[in-house]
């Protein structure tokens, strides 16, 4: 079958190939490369957010600590894949393209890193032994959804 020749099943706006399975494991590797440095450049940011109201010891809410992580780690991400991109392409294609990535994928990952954090903490704390927690959680919470966009509609952040 041809490229040209995929079915397709309407779904309101987007369009889903017929032949859509969790079975590929060239589509799953390339799903776990790609969550792997949006992992990177997120923890970068939340961890470091984290780390600095854990050492300078500002008493700021929890919940305020772990919004401007979720927002950093966003950033740096985004700052991140515009340095990868801009080898590939021009800085503002590259910056564009890196604010165009996915935000389902890059919030679920930092969601779920801070409620493994509080969950394990109790606070927005960084212990040594939490972060790999912390870090498996953020790379499999977007990694079926991160398959799904490669496979389904053939968009990748990388």
């Amino acid at each position: 079958m041809r490229a040209t020749d995929k079915k397709f099943i309407k779904m309101g706006t987007l369009s889903i190939a017929a032949d859509f399975n969790w079975k590929c494991q060239h589509t799953w590797r390339r799903a776990a490369k790609n969550t792997m440095w949006c992992l990177i450049g997120c923890s970068i940011g939340d961890f470091g957010t984290i780390l600095f109201f854990q050492f300078t010891g500002i008493p700021w809410p929890v919940t305020a600590i772990m919004v401007l992580a979720v927002v950093n780690g966003l950033l740096t991400s985004i700052a991140l894949e515009t340095a990868i991109l801009s080898r590939q392409m021009a800085l503002a294609s590259a910056f564009r393209t890196a604010c165009g990535m996915s935000l389902i994928s890059m919030i679920s990952m930092e969601v779920a890193m801070n409620i493994v954090d509080v969950l394990v903490t109790g606070g927005a704390v960084i212990i040594w032994w939490v972060v790999p927690l912390m870090l498996l959680a953020g790379f499999l919470t977007p990694l079926p959804y991160n398959y799904w966009r490669l496979k389904a509609l053939n968009k990748a952040c990388h």
